[in-house]
């Protein structure tokens, strides 16, 4: 039997549909931002495979940290057990923070990141014996992951349709834009006011599955304001916003009013192993802080601050910090920037979107804007014929980078773009 056989009778791929399905491509190695195949073709993986890699493929200083720390120390009970990698890593992400922050909490992923993130807040008033303010405010078009907290607090929608009774109630508020944004302020305050409202959760600046949208600053600190006003705990979800994808370190970091408690995992391990932190303030600490046992934070993960994980985000964050690592974020943006103004008044592309690294454009369709617009279909295997990785949000494509990219690289992502919108779109 074949790798490739063995692969369809036993294994079950993410957002993959086990009926006509797409085939799964064979790699075998990676380097920089190729991902070279089985069948010896080299792909440039333009969405940093699902938004983690940062620093490319087989970063040698990330591989041989791993490697330095396996040989040392694998894994150990993080209840009642401490170690170095561990605690390097939270000085180091606790220097790159925002101020406010206080400490970290290790999991395992972003999902995980969250449910910690919504934990933290709701137990934060039960032990202050505050049992009232238990529901949540989030944003309308949310993704926070997939487990039962996170999609509580995200879209509802034919991804979570099969487990909608089990999801508790939130309330949601419409997706912040300039035009809507004084209605909005007024409807968020009425709800920050209501005695039963205890946390506000939210994607800061950009909402990355539901197509790359991207807000103002000045909408969300205003939000923030508003929610901290009345004591409501603000999450910031910047699992996938943090580590200088929008072109600061975390999302937080273009704010005034700074956030309770931050969840952020993809890029922290330069994309190597699976990770997940919660960061919170010390506000939230001292509600924990207390001789009575029943206020212990009781969640935990059998892979807690894995030694071996925490080690490659050290090695991670050694790389983000240098000054070539920030020089190439800004040129990346410049080269994002700079295609934007070549094609944003193209006839196919409804509107296109750039912040830090993250580019994004929405194409006209006669369907409206959805994950399930059928212009997918054409965009994933049109950008893999010519050996890019662009895995659309329906009909927005959208760049996401290693920071290692080269501009010559992504010249050549932007030539296909073009391509695709006179071909394609031209055609339909």
């Amino acid at each position: 039997m074949s790798f490739e056989e063995s692969d369809r009778k036993n294994i079950w791929h993410p957002f993959t549909p086990l009926v006509n399905g797409i085939e799964p491509l064979f790699v075998e190695s990676a380097e920089g931002v190729y991902l070279q195949l089985r069948d010896g073709r080299k792909i440039i993986d333009a969405v940093s495979s699902w938004w983690v890699n940062i620093h490319g493929h087989n970063n040698l200083a990330v591989a041989n940290a791993i490697g330095e720390q396996a040989k040392k120390l694998e894994h150990v009970i993080f209840a009642g057990f401490t170690h170095e990698p561990a605690i390097r890593l939270a000085e180091n992400l606790l220097s790159i923070l925002p101020t406010n922050q206080s400490k970290v909490f290790f999991s395992d992923n972003g999902s995980t990141a969250v449910e910690v993130a919504l934990k933290m807040a709701i137990q934060y008033w039960h032990n202050q014996g505050i049992h009232h303010k238990t529901k949540i405010v989030a944003l309308e078009g949310a993704y926070h992951g997939d487990t039962f907290g996170s999609m509580s607090v995200g879209e509802r929608g034919p991804f979570t349709d099969a487990f909608s009774k089990y999801l508790f109630d939130v309330e949601f508020i419409d997706f912040p834009t300039d035009e809507n944004k004084n209605q909005l302020f007024i409807h968020a305050e009425t709800l920050f006011r209501q005695k039963d409202i205890g946390a506000f959760i939210f994607e800061p600046l950009v909402q990355a599955a539901a197509g790359m949208r991207m807000y103002a600053p000045e909408i969300l600190d205003k939000l923030i304001s508003l929610a901290q006003q009345h004591e409501v705990i603000c999450i910031a979800d910047e699992v996938f916003t943090g580590f200088g994808r929008t072109g600061k370190l975390f999302a937080s970091d273009y704010l005034k009013n700074q956030p309770d408690v931050i969840a952020i995992s993809k890029g922290i391990t330069g994309g190597f192993l699976p990770l997940g932190v919660t960061s919170c303030s010390e506000k939230i600490v001292e509600a924990f802080r207390s001789l009575d046992a029943t206020k212990t934070f009781f969640h935990g993960h059998s892979y807690t601050a894995n030694p071996i994980a925490c080690a490659a985000a050290n090695a991670s964050f050694e790389l983000l910090m240098k000054e070539g690592c920030q020089q190439s974020i800004q040129r990346i943006n410049k080269s994002h920037n700079l295609f934007i103004s070549k094609i944003e008044m193209h006839e196919s592309v409804r509107n296109a979107r750039c912040m830090g690294t993250i580019l994004a454009l929405e194409l006209k369709t006669r369907e409206g804007t959805s994950y399930f617009n059928e212009t997918r279909k054409k965009i994933y295997p049109f950008f893999l014929e010519r050996n890019i990785l662009l895995r659309p949000l329906g009909n927005v494509i959208y760049i996401v980078p290693p920071y290692v990219i080269t501009t010559d690289e992504l010249n050549a992502i932007y030539q296909a773009i073009e391509d695709f919108l006179r071909i394609e779109m031209t055609a339909a």
